[in-house]
């Protein structure tokens, strides 16, 4: 059955704030195979300062009869232990069980999570295999007002759960967090690429709003609920795992959304774990897809690779306009910007000296007085390595 709706606000459910309404938040979870997917559930909810607001849609690929669904609480079931959160709160979440066999990456896993997304406040995805903070969703929030941006994006890639978190409590033990201002093309020929490299991390130096950055990262992403409306994942991208991130975020900012690192972090990632399966293990039933998916993704977002013979490669076609480009912004705009030749595949090195203090400094005047973005057309500036 579907998790019932919450809408965008609901009640706080203590005693001392009665009357007051508290924005709702809707979390997409993607999990393949993932044996922490219930441990991120029940943090998730267990460590909400406003449980209430939330409601979380997994999408769980699962081997039937092999691996323990997500819905099983890490407790063990609700009909044993129903003192947990998940348990609790079970009316708040969905699960979207599918055959592992039928999957075909990251992307379409995705696309389903946001078909679940009901008309919540903040719209809001993470990995399976996080734990969350104390508190997280006033510290998310609270952030996200901070930028007095509708359009902000809240998006980076993960710390580790090592030496930032409190795995016993759920406290936070580090300050330091990334910033999203690595990408280089890779790969060779048609599945040439931009991808985001790893980030730099550390204590932040701006700390009355996110800091603003770049690109947009599919591991946690938190803002307002029309982005995942305005820019829904793309169903036509098979097999894509490198390039979703290029691909949403070249799109939102043509939609008018602007994307900043949070100063907190609302979670933290578990890297390094081993012998955990992955979607690529349907390589043989599916082989060549990437192909396909890699050259729509490219065309949509006019990256593709330079024609040969003065033929363009032929791409899927379906459905362009639903998962296409905005018309707020010109992606021209954001190549001349940040440094990215297209054409010759190459990008201005050493973004990240410009992204932090310098980018917010010389950007944030830009911001409209309706708080609906960045007038990108008035900004002038133009990154170049000096190098």
């Amino acid at each position: 059955a579907e998790a019932k709706s919450i809408g965008s606000r609901v009640p706080s459910a203590r005693q001392n704030d009665e009357g007051t309404l508290l924005e709702t938040i809707f979390v997409a979870v993607a999990s393949y195979r993932d044996w922490q997917c219930p441990q991120t559930v029940e943090s998730a909810f267990s460590r909400a300062s406003h449980p209430e607001r939330i409601r979380v849609a997994v999408v769980d690929q699962i081997r039937f009869g092999r691996d323990t669904p997500c819905s099983i609480p890490p407790g063990g079931p609700c009909e044993e232990n129903q003192n947990q959160a998940t348990c609790k709160y079970l009316s708040q979440i969905d699960y979207f069980t599918v055959d592992a066999d039928l999957s075909v990456g990251p992307v379409f896993a995705r696309h389903l999570g946001h078909r679940l997304y009901r008309g919540e406040y903040f719209a809001m995805q993470s990995d399976a295999h996080v734990e969350f903070v104390q508190r997280w969703d006033d510290e998310i929030i609270e952030q996200w007002h901070t930028a007095r941006n509708e359009m902000a994006i809240l998006s980076t890639y993960l710390s580790g759960v090592e030496n930032h978190i409190d795995l016993d409590t759920g406290e936070r033990t580090s300050k330091s967090r990334p910033i999203m201002c690595v990408s280089d093309f890779e790969g060779q020929g048609d599945m040439k690429h931009l991808r985001h490299g790893q980030q730099p991390e550390g204590v932040p130096y701006i700390h009355d709003m996110p800091t603003l950055n770049p690109f947009w990262a599919a591991g946690f992403s938190f803002g307002r609920g029309h982005f995942v409306v305005n820019v829904p994942y793309d169903q036509h991208l098979p097999w894509i795992f490198q390039g979703e991130e290029i691909s949403i975020g070249l799109r939102g900012f043509s939609y008018g959304y602007d994307y900043y690192s949070p100063e907190k972090a609302a979670c933290y990632h578990y890297y390094g774990r081993h012998n955990v399966p992955m979607f690529w293990e349907n390589s043989s039933i599916y082989h060549g897809l990437g192909d396909y998916g890699m050259s729509r993704l490219n065309a949509i977002i006019r990256m593709a690779t330079p024609s040969r013979n003065g033929k363009s490669k032929e791409w899927i076609r379906t459905d362009e306009l639903k998962y296409g480009i905005g018309k707020v912004r010109n992606l021209q705009l954001f190549f001349d910007i940040f440094g990215i030749h297209v054409k010759e595949q190459t990008v201005e090195q050493h973004l990240c000296r410009f992204v932090g203090r310098p980018m917010q400094k010389e950007f944030i005047p830009f911001l409209r007085t309706n708080e609906m973005g960045l007038d990108y057309d008035r900004i002038t500036y133009r990154y170049e390595d000096k190098e």
